[in-house]
């Protein structure tokens, strides 16, 4: 678990996302609280509860990117899934408690690389191994002198000389034939019952391939892996790991608010509102791993709310999600920040990716706020979707570059004010057309 303090989870949340302050700071300390829960009593440990969060705003103002930048610093499972992907019990669609099942994959397989990684080195030791015995068989020679051709061939393993050599080795396939008949929405748990029961009436066969030397020791590390690594404790440790500290981001909440205009149009919103009560509040759910209990997973849930409120939810969804923060539509001077500051900014992005075709792009400081200020506009005139307009502008602004760079190599491409105002003059002059570019 992390031990990040608040103000460095939200130090490295400014790394990616400009502003936002309010719902940083609260996601800080909901992530620092799992930490604070977990050196509590066991008595008082599963008394406290996650104080869930909803985050409303306009699409494109950072949402999304702070659940997803949180979990991968906490190293918590997470999973995003959209509330519209829902239904209720008796409609077709994917039923709630499969959103458990899925971040418990996401949790085992997070164990397993972390497992995988700790028994590296003797599983590429193993590995090795194994291959010096396929490449020469015990027959080869007297004791001396197969100690050292062995010996010289793992040094020119080790260098990558034999990379391109081919061996033949055996190879474990799964046996019996591939089931896909429940991949139904709502059925994934039948379909992964059916799936075991077919695995153990087909087990495992081997075969022998010819592949390279390489991918034949990627496969033989595996393989050793997977023989270091207890599969039952991993799914143990994972289990504890997702109830403990999983994160779910459930975005399009609002959707699936149910307005007195609204109300007629789905009959399924208050259904699956009410299936999602007990998962939040705190249920089992049964998954291919046992049983796993949802009482101390963080939900975090999202939307514009346009044309819903959260007071629209069924009120004891609404009592199950304490905390509510309200992110702010970007402007010129976000959009300016979003553009130079983070470590992934859009403006480093396409450097780097024309730097692959020795294309050299420098930005000014005006034709920057050039493309702030045709975004906050365009944003105002039509659609606001936030950071993302900054996207298609972008793209509109280095079309022509993108597209000849294979063809000038070399070249020096200055943005300033006037190489902007030229390559958006004419959605700026037909607004139609602005509206189905941009």
């Amino acid at each position: 678990m992390s031990t990040l303090t608040p103000r460095e989870i939200v130090a490295e949340l400014d790394k990616y996302i400009v502003g936002q302050e309010q719902a940083k700071r609260m996601v800080a300390v909901a992530v620092r609280n799992r930490w604070r829960r977990q050196r509590l009593s066991a008595e008082l440990r599963d008394e406290v509860a996650p104080k869930n969060i909803i985050m409303m705003g306009p699409t494109g103002v950072g949402k999304t990117e702070i659940a997803r930048r949180l979990a991968k610093l906490s190293g918590a499972p997470f999973y995003k899934v959209e509330a519209t992907k829902f239904t209720e019990v008796g409609y077709v669609g994917r039923d709630v408690e499969s959103m458990i099942r899925d971040l418990m994959e996401i949790g085992v397989n997070l164990v397993r690389e972390e497992e995988n990684a700790r028994v590296k080195a003797a599983a590429e030791s193993a590995a090795e191994s194994r291959l010096l015995d396929l490449l020469l068989p015990a027959s080869f020679g007297g004791d001396g002198t197969r100690d050292s051709t062995r010996e010289k061939l793992r040094t020119q393993f080790r260098q990558g000389f034999m990379d391109d050599r081919e061996v033949e080795m055996e190879v474990t396939e799964q046996g019996g034939p591939s089931i896909d008949i429940f991949a139904i929405p709502g059925m994934e748990q039948m379909g992964n019952q059916v799936k075991d029961i077919f695995g153990k009436a087909f087990p495992p066969r081997s075969r022998r391939r010819k592949m390279k030397i390489r991918e034949a020791f990627n496969v033989l590390v595996q393989e050793e892996s997977g023989k270091l690594v207890d599969q039952d404790a991993l799914a143990e440790r994972a289990r504890e790991r997702v109830e403990q500290t999983g994160i779910i981001f459930i975005d399009e909440i609002d959707k699936i608010a149910s307005t007195s205009e609204h109300r007629s149009s789905d009959v399924s919103r208050e259904g699956v509102q009410r299936d999602l009560l007990p998962i939040v509040e705190g249920s089992v759910v049964n998954t291919k791993y046992g049983m796993v209990r949802t009482d101390h997973i963080l939900f975090i849930a999202a939307g514009a709310f346009h044309f819903s409120k959260p007071s629209d939810l069924v009120p004891e969804l609404q009592g199950r999600f304490p905390l509510r923060v309200e992110l702010q539509a970007l402007g010129r001077e976000e959009f300016l920040r979003i553009l130079t500051e983070p470590d992934n900014a859009l403006t480093r992005q396409y450097s780097a990716l024309l730097a692959t075709e020795h294309v050299r792009i420098s930005y000014t400081e005006d034709g920057l706020k050039e493309i702030a200020a045709f975004a906050e506009e365009t944003n105002a005139q039509t659609e606001n979707i936030g950071a993302r307009r900054l996207y298609t502008i972008m793209e509109k602004i280095l079309a022509d570059i993108s597209f000849d760079a294979p063809d000038r190599p070399g070249a020096e491409v200055v943005v300033d004010k006037d190489y902007v105002s030229k390559h958006l003059e004419d959605v700026r002059a037909d607004k139609d057309l602005g509206r189905y570019i941009l």
